[in-house]
């Protein structure tokens, strides 16, 4: 008894057709039928009825094939096992993150992860959440953290982090305050991020449901180009506040303006992870679970650590 025996055998069960099962599996009808008539002599017992085309199991046949999907299966699970070994020597993971992330997060877990698992490839995608979350839908990505939950029905997506929004403007901007309320920004030209970065969705619906559109000085911008424009005495921008560090006048939301984000770990929920994949969710999950790790304007929505 030969393992392809095994798996011509179920393709015919299931099918009760020779020449269909022999499209499933790829081989020519009469080898299938081959190894069929082989099988059963192996065996010592017919496993079909063959009644004018018409194919039905035997005894013999009923009793054989949830052995054989056994057989097949568990030989599949042993595969998969020694394949995952494999992975985590020479797997590879495509990560997506926003740049606020990438800067303040990333690569302390990275570091660290890269340090257990030197021989996983590890690719970063740096873009807004907008862009990741097509990526990841559309397969070019393994893992994405987004700013905002997902809304696509193939993404599924486990809450990570709070982060809070700031302004930031030149240490001489007149904006500087303790604490400032959407309408603060009313006659404040801001200089704002291209499509696709959640940041600008949050900053520009929050100043509508305050009554006001913003006033753009320049928009159009990566992370990195915001803030040197902002450098340059553009105007002001509403930014995660782990980019800000000290080199503006960095002012903070009243607690009532509600100017936060959720970062969340997505994957698709189509695609079974392979060992690699999971071995990197562990470890941000890990990682965001040890909150004396997080970087100033981070908060840890994850309760307990997960082992990496």
């Amino acid at each position: 008894m030969q393992f392809q025996q095994l798996a011509y055998f179920v393709a015919v069960a299931e099918h009760r057709h020779f020449t269909r099962a022999a499209e499933q599996v790829r081989v020519a009808q009469p080898s299938l039928s081959q190894q069929i008539r082989a099988l059963e002599h192996d065996l010592g017992a017919p496993l079909f009825h063959r009644i004018r085309g018409n194919v039905t199991l035997t005894e013999a046949g009923e009793t054989l094939l949830p052995i054989a999907r056994r057989i097949l299966a568990e030989t599949e699970t042993a595969q998969r096992a020694i394949r995952e070994l494999d992975e985590l020597d020479r797997g590879r993971v495509r990560l997506g993150a926003p740049p606020s992330l990438c800067t303040g997060l990333l690569p302390a877990m990275l570091a660290a992860f890269r340090r257990r698992y030197p021989g996983i490839q590890l690719e970063l995608h740096e873009s807004g959440s907008g862009d990741l979350r097509q990526r990841l839908s559309e397969g070019a990505l393994d893992l994405a953290l987004l700013a905002s939950a997902p809304a696509d029905p193939h993404l599924a997506a486990t809450p990570l982090l709070l982060e809070e929004l700031v302004v930031i403007a030149p240490a001489d901007a007149p904006i500087a305050s303790t604490r400032l309320g959407i309408r603060d920004l009313a006659d404040v030209p801001l200089v704002m991020f291209r499509r696709g970065y959640d940041v600008r969705e949050a900053t520009v619906n929050a100043c509508r449901t305050a009554g006001f559109e913003p006033s753009f000085a320049i928009e159009g911008g990566e992370m990195d180009a915001v803030l040197e424009l902002v450098r340059a005495g553009l105007g002001a921008a509403v930014v995660p506040s782990t980019v800000a560090g000290d080199r503006f006048s960095m002012t903070r939301f009243a607690p009532e303006a509600g100017m936060t984000r959720v970062v969340q770990l997505a994957v698709r929920r189509e695609v079974d992870p392979t060992r690699a994949v999971r071995a990197l969710r562990d470890a941000i999950v890990g990682f965001v679970a040890d909150r004396k790790r997080l970087p100033v304007g981070l908060v840890s929505l994850v309760d307990s650590p997960v082992a990496g």
